[in-house]
């Protein structure tokens, strides 16, 4: 039949991109037992490849409608483990309000909600500082951390962390999650900057952004930098509703 048909922000895709997201839409036409082609179109309001997970939330979108326009019927679990396919962190994008990703295989790892929306209120603030794609993707900067010294520490510091950070969540507590945000952030750019080929994805307005934060908190005011997710156009970073 036709081709599928994949426009972003009114432009066609094409290329490795545009394969990545017939083998995606492949994944469902196989569970389906379809042929038919599909017309895919997402608009975003977010710069791509900016350093803060747009191929997750589109390979997101994209499982949840594709499993409907080929008439399926899953779980969610089921959904999250099909968007990790297309996007790792994609499989954190189904679910709502805060969120666990569970470690697995293709048929195990999916993400499940660990609070909802409403059980903290967390403000997640990201700052655009600049339209420019990160100085290397996430997949090849995947590759290139292998190579990286720092990486069995970073991994071996991860299950620790983790239990932190479920802890802090369930008793809302920034005090503990903020420190320990701030150390992976630092942890996961080590890596990269120690990585083959070694790669800096922050800009001098990240570093400077980074510093405020710092002097923020240092005036009381509860925030701390969440850049695990940061490149060259993005800094993320979080706190809470400071009291009247």
């Amino acid at each position: 039949g036709a081709e599928d048909e994949i426009v972003i922000d009114g432009r066609a895709l094409a290329g490795p991109a545009r394969e990545r997201v017939v083998r995606h839409l492949d994944l469902f036409r196989g569970r389906a037992g379809s042929r038919c082609s599909a017309h895919v179109a997402s608009d975003n309001t977010f710069p791509m490849g900016t350093g803060i997970a747009s191929s997750a939330s589109g390979f997101a979108a994209l499982t949840v409608a594709a499993a409907a326009a080929y008439g399926l019927v899953l779980t969610e679990a089921e959904l999250s483990a099909l968007a990790r396919r297309g996007s790792g962190s994609a499989a954190r994008s189904i679910p709502d309000g805060f969120v666990w990703w569970q470690s697995g295989d293709d048929s195990t790892s999916h993400a499940r909600s660990i609070a909802d929306a409403g059980h903290w209120d967390l403000r997640d603030i990201v700052v655009v500082v600049s339209r420019e794609h990160k100085a290397l993707g996430s997949t090849d900067g995947h590759a290139a951390a292998l190579g990286s010294q720092c990486l069995p520490g970073r991994l071996a510091a991860l299950p620790a962390r983790l239990e932190v950070a479920r802890r802090a969540i369930a008793d809302r507590d920034l005090s503990s999650l903020g420190p320990m945000l701030e150390e992976e952030a630092l942890s996961l750019h080590a890596v990269a900057l120690t990585g083959r080929p070694p790669v800096l994805y922050w800009s001098g307005e990240t570093v400077a952004l980074m510093k405020m934060v710092a002097g923020w908190r240092g005036d009381g005011v509860p925030v701390y930098t969440s850049a695990v997710m940061s490149g060259r156009g993005t800094l993320r970073f979080m706190g809470v509703t400071m009291p009247a």
